[in-house]
């Protein structure tokens, strides 16, 4: 099992440098790749090209590309740029988003996720292998009909001869998808006590490929970090993104990850922390969240207590764990990754 960092959104209080004297943290300690997150503020891209920059080792993750911000053929691009400037250390992570950013913040229509990020792999995987793009599906069509559009090839080559993609997946069909048509898998609160049923709906859809999920299929979950000898204040450092997401992450009615806790078994916690959180009690939603809940999906507690989770994710055929220390101060954030690297 191998360490990536995540280091989310941009700013969240450290300028540049503290920034990238973390990752370079991470990098002396080993880890295997550093994963970069947008929303509706700063840019997946822009973190990479500047961390590709400033590394030498150190793979580089988008978790994720939106894929209602760019168009199939600028991921292409985007992730060949990059992989030209990194030296080949590109891993090419996307995702649908949620209907409130895609349409509200991207202006395009949240629908037919299936189908779209099936033609979105065949059209990015068209591109980075540098053939003609042609392509007739359902949603997409290049070039377009009846007009002045050509079919193009990129004119640069990736350094890697097939750069890794990844599908950011939540749902039981998304994530079949995922297992058919991607080389990696992105879990958001990924529990490794359910990755059975997980790992069944990946191989259904290996096998509609006729293919196998095994060590050539990388699932790498994003786990919330907080490495403390209270747990207790361990668990409190992680409490606020997971209201966030369980209870304000989308609508009342369409919350992917208020729909994933209850998947876990915890209905009646999924209410409770969404409608207090709605109502504008953070706070209280916050506490609401079930410290079991917090176990099974963070790494939270004393480093003995880490570690012994950590033998779990292993178990559950982790091949990497994206890790995101939920520390402000950027030494309390590096000494968390010397530990992890000392862990594992």
């Amino acid at each position: 099992m191998r360490l990536g960092l995540h280091v989310g959104y941009w700013g969240l209080g450290l300028t540049a440098e503290q920034q990238l004297d973390i990752v370079r943290e991470a990098e002396s300690a080993g880890f295997h790749s550093v994963w970069a997150a947008e929303a509706y503020g700063s840019d997946t891209a822009t973190v990479l090209a500047w961390l590709a920059a400033n590394t030498d080792r150190i793979k580089v993750g988008s978790a994720i590309f939106q894929m209602p911000g760019r168009t199939p053929a600028m991921t292409a691009m985007t992730a060949a740029t990059l992989d030209n400037i990194s030296g080949g250390r590109m891993l090419l992570g996307i995702g649908s988003s949620g209907p409130q950013v895609a349409e509200g913040w991207h202006g395009q229509p949240f629908a037919r996720q299936l189908q779209r990020t099936r033609e979105y792999v065949a059209i990015v995987r068209t591109a980075l292998a540098k053939e003609r793009l042609e392509f007739e599906g359902e949603v997409y069509t290049l070039p377009l009909p009846d007009g002045p559009g050509k079919a193009l090839k990129l004119t640069i080559s990736p350094v890697q001869d097939r750069i890794p993609i990844y599908i950011a997946a939540i749902g039981p069909k998304n994530t079949q998808l995922t297992g058919e048509i991607a080389d990696g898998w992105l879990p958001t609160f990924f529990s490794p006590e359910h990755v059975g049923e997980f790992r069944a709906l990946l191989e259904e859809g290996a096998a509609r490929a006729d293919k196998a999920i095994d060590d050539s299929f990388d699932i790498a979950p994003n786990v919330n970090v907080s490495i403390d000898d209270d747990v207790d204040r361990a668990r409190d450092a992680v409490r606020p993104l997971l209201a966030l997401y369980v209870g304000g992450m989308g609508s009342k009615d369409k919350n992917f990850y208020n729909a994933l806790v209850r998947r876990y078994g915890y209905e009646d916690a999924a209410d409770e922390v969404q409608d207090l959180y709605l109502s504008g009690k953070k706070d209280d939603a916050a506490a609401a969240l079930p410290a079991e809940l917090i176990d099974q999906t963070s790494l939270c507690g004393p480093k003995e207590q880490v570690a012994e989770r950590l033998a779990v994710y292993r178990d559950a055929g982790v091949g990497t764990l994206i890790c995101s220390p939920m520390a402000f101060d950027p030494e309390e954030r590096k000494g968390m990754i010397r530990d992890l690297a000392e862990l594992v």
